[in-house]
This record gives C-alpha cells, structure tokens and sequence, in this order.
C-alpha cells in the first residue's frame, strides 16, 4: 500500500462551491502598529462628503444617524474637511502607531479647521509636527 501526502488548497467558486485551487494563495502580510485614529476620522469624513455630494445621503444628520452618533459628533468630523489640502494628506498618511499615545488627535484639529486661511492652517499645524 502506497500512502501520499499533499496539501491541498480549496477556494470558494460560484455559488459558495469548493474547488481545488493550483497554488496556495499568498498570505496578506499587514505591516506592525495601528493606524492612527485621526487619519481613520479624515478618511470617513472625506468618506461621509461624498455621501452627501452623491445624494446616497440628504444631510449630515442622516449622516449621524447612519454612523450611530450625535449630530455634534458628525459635524466635528466633517468640519476636517475644512482643513487645507495637504494638511489632509499629510494626516492620511501619518506612519502606523507601534506603541504610546498619538501625536495629533482631533481635539487639536478642531481650531485649526475653524481658521478659513489655509496659511494660516498651515502655519499652526506646523507646530504639532
């Protein structure tokens, strides 16, 4: 008797039908540490915008009910689309916390997006970097 081990690799095909798949499939490698919350808040107020440009939702108090949050708490989200352009960026892609507190949170942001001069933004960002 001739016994043969192989690993076999399935995959879901139409209808939830398993299949047996060529190779394995390579494993998703997700780079260490988290992902700072204020750029998680930018993307879903960038998000939420688009929402309301598209017509998906009336307002942002649909919005908020949509979120499971208050109407404060909404407007205080999307008020960080007021902030300058690269100011944005820049808080998208701030590098993933491995450990200890964030640098920047949204407190912080709240009088900066109220200025309607993105100089003057800029400028008083520029002093938590």
């Amino acid at each position: 008797m001739i016994t043969v081990k192989h690993k076999v690799h399935f995959v879901r095909r139409d209808r939830g039908r398993k299949a047996i798949a060529e190779t394995p499939r390579p494993m998703d490698t997700v780079a260490p540490g988290r992902i700072p919350r204020i750029s998680r808040l930018m993307a879903l107020a960038i998000h939420c915008d688009g929402l309301i440009r598209e017509g998906r939702v009336a307002d942002q108090s649909g919005l908020a009910r949509l979120c499971h949050v208050t109407q404060p708490r909404m407007t205080q989200i999307m008020n960080l689309n007021h902030l300058a352009p690269d100011i944005q960026e820049a808080l998208l892609f701030l590098p993933r916390m491995l450990n200890g507190r964030e640098r920047i949170h949204e407190r912080m942001l709240r009088a900066i997006s109220a200025q309607m001069n993105w100089t003057d933004q800029r400028r008083t960002f520029a002093r938590f970097n």
